[in-house]
């Protein structure tokens, strides 16, 4: 019996304890190293060494997700906060046209988890990266001047254009998918580190299903819809 509950206590942590990306390792051994360093000097630093190790484990943490399997569906690439649905012309870096098409985008602070996923099912047909500034990611211009990569995926509804881009703070915009590849709905791509936005360009037919300021989870929210005849949506903040 005892050995029952011991077991259940163990699978209760894990179920507790989220997952941290690969790429957020060599951050986290740095912080703590520098913590034990620190607290050399003075035993104090060490503790809020280890408070920011603590944090950056957090910031790399990369979460199950559970996506709906729908190609009408546009999924949340990112979590955060929805900071604009606008008709706007996508980077002429994606070699997606200038029309116009509905953006939607997603905001990350440095408390949002970084790990960036595919919005649709479909095939990678450009990657394309761009040096830019790093000016406040909210800022609309951010979508112009900052550094930022960019997906051109063709969909089932045409081709959709995901842009990762850098913050204020980020430094390195990190994409592991490549050309020709298939990504599913929800399935990882990407990462930006501390702070930064992504810009989803949708072709005609998509009809946003959020709203602004509503809380995006990647990989979960719906963030739009292809062949409905409902409007857009209506919303009330209580």
């Amino acid at each position: 019996m005892r050995r029952r509950e011991y077991m259940s206590l163990i699978n209760t942590v894990r179920n507790t304890l989220v997952p941290v990306h690969k790429a957020g390792y060599p951050f986290i051994a740095g912080f703590f190293v520098v913590s034990l360093l620190l607290g050399l000097l003075w035993e104090p630093l060490m503790w809020l060494g280890f408070i920011l190790t603590a944090w950056c484990a957090y910031f790399f943490r990369d979460p199950v997700r559970m996506t709906p399997l729908d190609d009408d569906l546009v999924i949340s690439p990112a979590d955060g906060r929805v900071s604009s649905i606008a008709i706007v012309s996508p980077p002429d870096e994606l070699g997606i046209g200038n029309e116009p098409m509905l953006r939607i985008t997603v905001f990350m602070n440095v408390f949002n988890c970084h790990v960036n996923r595919s919005p649709m099912r479909g095939t990678v047909r450009r990657i394309a990266y761009r040096a830019g500034r790093f000016v406040n990611a909210e800022l609309d211009k951010a979508s112009h001047e900052n550094e930022r990569n960019g997906l051109a995926i063709e969909t089932a509804h045409g081709t959709i254009g995901v842009v990762q881009i850098a913050g204020l703070v980020a430094r390195r915009i990190i994409c592991w998918s490549n050309e020709g590849d298939t990504l599913q709905p929800g399935e990882r791509f990407g990462l930006i580190r501390f702070g930064s936005r992504l810009d989803v360009f949708l072709p005609a037919g998509a009809q946003a299903r959020v709203t602004l300021g509503q809380t995006a989870i990647a990989g979960e929210t719906v963030l739009a819809e292809f062949g409905s005849p409902k409007g857009p949506v209506i919303s009330r903040r209580d």
